[in-house]
């Protein structure tokens, strides 16, 4: 199982609030980069386009991470590509490969933070539509230099070429989803592996939506290991489960009570809390033997999964303490999942 990361680029986090977008950027940088020495699997960086978040341009970071690392691999976590132009996303991604030498994975999905819509000019009436139209382009320009296609949504294609090409023969491309049945299905009748985001609630309570998968892709012709199934979380793992507690809890509540305001959620209490990160719930919060027991759980009531990814630096993390988990991840916890995986 590959373990990782996937980063925002929160540009709030901290007691105070005042550091610069200039230094936050920089110490995400330093993260990316101390995750590859640390032996991490996978770095993701999400798209957003709000004040408190600085990942508007994805593979622009991600390019500077490629700079600074070796081994790991990079990834968008998720491009939001209803609201992009396949042709472009490709490019940047297949520059992205060659800075990094073919270490480039695309994770794709319709958002579930909509602001790119208004911001690029598209309804949210078309926000399925929008996304298989893109997807199908997407996936043709991955597989085929010259292309010839004609949409609704974007001018047609005949017969043009485009460069560059990635270093891969087939970049990754990931769907990422959440808990629409139809965006399962979709992924396993394309083959496509399939990034699962779980924020709430309690993980194995996805089984059926993977198995919906798993059918899709059986019955398209894909083999069992050709269908694989990612995790991402939020999550946070410290020296000691109660001390994992005491440093996450806080910001955590405060960050999910504020997007239930928005969202018409009801707000964070310890005691949902405490739910979230019990034995079933989808938190992996705790220490390297905590959070690793749990992966595997986790990833034993979902019938197997290749990838988990933590999402951590949105929860009023510092540096230095995002840093520490990471130290932990790649020392304490990944070596437990190894053990236990063969």
């Amino acid at each position: 199982m590959e373990i990782g990361i996937d980063s925002f680029a929160s540009a709030m986090y901290g007691d105070s609030n005042t550091l610069s977008s200039v230094d936050a950027m920089e110490q995400l940088l330093q993260r990316i980069e101390f995750a590859d020495q640390a032996g991490l699997d996978v770095f993701g960086i999400g798209e957003h386009h709000k004040k408190e978040f600085l990942d508007s341009a994805t593979a622009v970071i991600l390019s500077a991470a490629a700079a600074r690392t070796k081994n790991i691999r990079l990834a968008s976590a998720v491009t939001v590509l209803s609201a992009a132009d396949p042709v472009r996303v490709y490019q940047s991604f297949a520059t992205l490969d060659l800075i990094s030498k073919g270490r480039t994975e695309i994770v794709v999905g319709r958002g579930s933070a909509i602001e790119a819509y208004p911001l690029f000019g598209y309804d949210l009436n078309d926000y399925d539509a929008l996304f298989k139209e893109k997807l199908e382009l997407l996936l043709q320009i991955r597989d085929n230099e010259f292309i010839t296609w004609y949409g609704k949504f974007r001018p047609e294609l005949n017969n043009l070429p485009v460069y560059p090409r990635a270093l891969q023969e087939k970049m990754p491309i990931w769907l990422g989803v959440g808990g629409t049945p139809e965006s399962f299905i979709r992924a396993g009748s394309l083959g496509l592996p399939l990034m699962v985001a779980v924020i709430g609630g309690q993980t194995h309570r996805f089984r059926p939506l993977i198995d919906l998968y798993r059918e899709a892709g059986k019955a398209a012709g894909f083999k069992p290991h050709e269908l694989k199934v990612g995790l991402h979380s939020p999550g946070y793992v410290s020296k000691t489960t109660e001390k994992a507690i005491e440093e996450y809890y806080p910001g955590y509540a405060e960050l999910w009570t504020k997007l239930g305001y928005e969202r018409g959620w009801p707000p964070v209490t310890k005691g949902k809390f405490d739910g979230l990160i019990d034995d079933l719930g989808v938190l992996i919060v705790g220490s390297p033997e905590r959070a690793a027991e749990k992966i595997l759980r986790h990833s034993e009531a979902l019938g197997g999964v290749e990838r988990f990814t933590f999402q951590m630096d949105n929860a009023g993390l510092t540096h230095s303490q995002l840093m520490n988990a990471i130290e932990l991840i790649g020392t304490k916890l990944i070596p437990l999942i190894k053990k236990e995986k063969g």
